[in-house]
């Protein structure tokens, strides 16, 4: 197969600026998860009788924990040698570098403050319901990547091979590599498609902690064989038998069995009661 045969992929991640303000695909594609998570939600709510007022302060709230916990989990998990002398680059998380493992302790956090403070529910109650756009917003995520010639795969003869030849850090961007975020942004909306499925034509929603089980397991499952055609991201790889992303995934992966197995062993039960109260954040 020649060269001819492959894709050549070197798209300007920036979509169009308006002075000194840019508009990224990167950045499109969180808010594209932003609005989708919003309706979504939205659905999901009104079907179960839930006060809206609760989904749109869980979003705001879980939207910030994910750029914050993806921003510093990169930092931390993967590039600290770096950051540790460049701190105030840290907060510049609009040029890239976000972790999905970071982003996923982000959404706990945030749906611990969201039972505790706003709900009065319980946290799998919270986490069920965030399942689903979380699995929409990572095919969103990975297709901003794909824009941005980031997290490439590894060198290939497959016929849909690409060849980024606007990414940084390799040696011969010419070489045909596997298009690695088009796997995983396949595999999440596949998910997506399944826990959809699951809300409205099974009685999963009424075994609390079943979604968000397997949530956990799709995506972290996906991310831990696809990793296995990716470039390593970072020198300090080389070598391992499983990379960082692989080794981060494990524990979710465990978390997510371990929830799936607690909902089947348990008897479905109702919808949960809800309260009759308006609080504020």
């Amino acid at each position: 197969m020649t060269l001819l045969a492959y894709i050549t992929w070197n798209p300007d991640p920036e979509l169009f600026s308006l002075g000194p303000v840019s508009i990224r695909y990167y950045g499109l594609s969180y808010a594209l998860s932003f609005l989708c998570s919003f309706y979504l939600v939205e659905k999901m709510f009104k079907n179960d009788r839930v006060p809206f007022e609760w989904g749109y302060k869980g979003l705001i709230l879980t939207f910030a924990c994910i750029i914050i916990g993806g921003r510093l989990g990169h930092v931390f998990f993967y590039e600290w040698s770096y950051y540790s002398w460049h701190l105030t680059e840290i907060l510049m998380f609009w040029r890239g570098g976000m972790a999905s493992h970071g982003a996923a302790l982000g959404i706990v956090v945030a749906v611990i403050v969201y039972s505790r403070c706003i709900t009065h529910q319980s946290i799998l109650w919270s986490l069920d319901y965030a399942a689903i756009p979380v699995a929409l917003a990572g095919c969103f995520i990975r297709l901003g990547n794909l824009m941005n010639s980031e997290i490439i795969g590894k060198a290939t003869d497959v016929p849909w091979a690409f060849r980024f030849i606007g990414a940084r850090g390799i040696a011969d961007p010419w070489t045909p590599r596997h298009p690695a975020q088009l796997y995983e942004a396949f595999a999440y909306l596949i998910l997506f498609f399944i826990l959809m499925y699951m809300y409205w034509y099974t009685n999963a929603r009424k075994r609390q902690g079943l979604i968000f089980g397997s949530v956990l397991i799709g995506i972290f499952a996906s991310r831990f064989f696809i990793e296995f055609f990716k470039e390593n991201q970072e020198a300090f790889e080389e070598g391992m038998l499983l990379n960082m992303g692989q080794l981060l995934s494990i524990p979710f992966i465990i978390m997510g069995t371990f929830y799936i197995i607690r909902a089947i062993k348990r008897p479905p039960s109702g919808k949960v009661p809800l309260p009759d109260f308006h609080t504020t954040l």
